[in-house]
C-alpha cells in the first residue's frame, strides 16, 4: 500500500478488523518510511452489473446514482441517514441477486426495486421517487398513485 503522505510502499499492518456485514476489512497501517499511520479498506471485486437502459444502451449499475435520486426525494422528510444506507444496502443486494449470473439488469428493475425499499420507510418519498421515475406529467397520474397507495394500506 502506498503511503498517502511520503508516497512510500513500505508499510506495516497495525490492526485489521472487518464491518457489520462482513462485507469487507478495514486496515490500520503505518508507513514504515515517515510513520504516517493511515486506514485502507479491502472489498471483494465482482464482475460488474450492467444496466439496460430503455434506449438499449449498456451502463454499469451504480448505487450511486441511486443514491441521489433516494436523497432528493427524502430531502427535508427527516429520514435518518442509517435508514437511508439500510434502504441501498437492501437495493444493491436484490440487484446483485436479481442481475444473477447473467450480470445484467433493467433500468425499470432498478426504479421498481428502489420503490419497494422506499415505500416501507416513507410514502411520502416513495410518491416523490415514482413521479420522476415514471414520469408523471399531470395531476392525474399522482392522484393515480396516491389512490394506489391508501388501496395497498387498507
Amino acid at each position: 500500500m502506498i503511503c498517502p503522505r511520503c508516497g512510500t510502499d513500505k508499510d506495516k499492518v497495525l490492526e485489521s478488523r472487518s464491518n457489520k456485514e462482513g462485507t469487507a476489512i478495514r486496515r490500520r497501517r503505518q508507513c514504515l518510511n515517515c510513520g504516517h499511520r493511515f486506514t485502507s479498506y479491502e472489498r471483494i471485486e465482482e464482475k460488474p452489473i450492467m444496466v439496460i437502459k430503455k434506449d438499449g444502451r449498456h451502463q454499469p449499475f451504480d448505487i450511486g446514482k441511486v443514491e441521489r435520486g433516494i436523497r432528493q426525494c427524502t430531502e427535508k422528510l427527516n429520514i435518518p441517514q442509517k435508514d437511508i444506507d439500510m434502504i441501498l444496502r437492501r437495493i444493491e443486494d436484490n440487484i446483485y441477486d436479481q442481475a444473477g449470473a447473467k450480470n445484467t439488469v433493467t433500468s425499470k428493475e432498478v426504479g421498481e426495486e428502489t420503490l419497494r425499499q422506499l415505500y416501507p420507510v416513507s410514502p411520502v418519498a416513495y410518491v416523490r421517487f415514482a413521479s420522476v421515475y415514471r414520469a408523471f406529467d399531470d395531476l392525474d397520474q399522482f392522484i393515480q398513485e396516491i389512490e394506489s397507495l391508501t388501496g395497498r394500506e387498507r
